[in-house]
């Protein structure tokens, strides 16, 4: 069976003895030529797989900077469409693997088959939905099947461990870790039971983990990554790109992960 693009990302970051740095950026914030600009700017330094943002209303998991950066590309007018045309133009000149970040809503609305149908075409490899439980999510996850995409499970510290089992025995891609209860930004340090919790994943998995919800500079990102194979870096990103220093942060998580072992 041939790997996809995201096992073959973490495949090769293994060889090299190396770890993901997993970026988050909000598709149109503050519209889509800027946004574009900046994922493609992420990308030439140093991510190496992108969380694209799709922006919604009530974005429940997230902090005021992404909370913020959704709602400017509401008022610019952003779409799923509009998401998923950009990250069919970055698939043109990029290979890394794209995830489509988003909530439940939107995409129940768009419909799950021609959703799928659609982010396939783009060169779109998974999609991580913040509010849709495992136990809800095998009808998406059907259509995303049969397009060959990946469903991104979130497992947090919370997670019981009889539920911990079901979804990871039923995970795709990589695993996503939230490191601390509450929602997205930026946080003074990294949690001391991270490396407790990611044995207890190492355990019943053989995915690759990567760990978010917090991390916000190369200190940070080299701490979780540590433990974890990759790390996920959102709000940081996000206020890096509005304030012209994304590109900077990007190369300060990328050596960071690259001297974390």
């Amino acid at each position: 069976m041939t790997m996809n693009r995201i096992q073959q990302t973490f495949e090769t970051l293994k060889k090299q003895n190396r770890k993901a740095l997993v970026g988050f950026l909000m598709g149109g914030d503050p519209d889509l030529e800027i946004s574009e600009n900046h994922c493609r700017e992420a990308l030439q330094n140093g991510v190496d797989v992108l969380e694209l943002g799709v922006p919604f209303s009530d974005p429940t998991a997230d902090g005021p900077v992404i909370q913020a950066a959704g709602r400017r590309g509401l008022e610019a007018g952003t779409t799923i469409d509009g998401v998923l045309k950009l990250a069919g133009r970055l698939r043109k000149d990029f290979d890394t693997p794209i995830v489509i970040f988003g909530y439940a809503n939107p995409f129940f609305s768009y419909g799950y088959a021609r959703l799928a149908k659609a982010a396939a075409e783009a060169g779109v490899d998974a999609f991580l939905v913040v509010d849709l439980p495992f136990e809800e999510s095998n009808e998406f996850k059907s259509h995303l099947d049969k397009q060959g995409l990946d469903f991104i499970s979130l497992v947090a510290p919370t997670t019981p461990a009889a539920r911990l089992s079901l979804i990871l025995k039923n995970a795709r891609g990589f695993v996503y870790y939230i490191m601390v209860k509450g929602v997205t930004g930026e946080r003074a340090g990294i949690p001391t039971d991270v490396s407790e919790h990611l044995a207890r994943l190492r355990q019943n998995t053989s995915l690759p983990i990567a760990a978010g919800f917090g991390v916000s500079d190369g200190v940070q990102a080299r701490s979780a990554a540590r433990y974890a194979d990759g790390v996920v870096v959102g709000s940081a990103l996000v206020k890096a790109a509005g304030e012209g220093r994304l590109a900077a942060l990007v190369k300060e998580l990328r050596q960071a992960l690259d001297t974390a072992n």
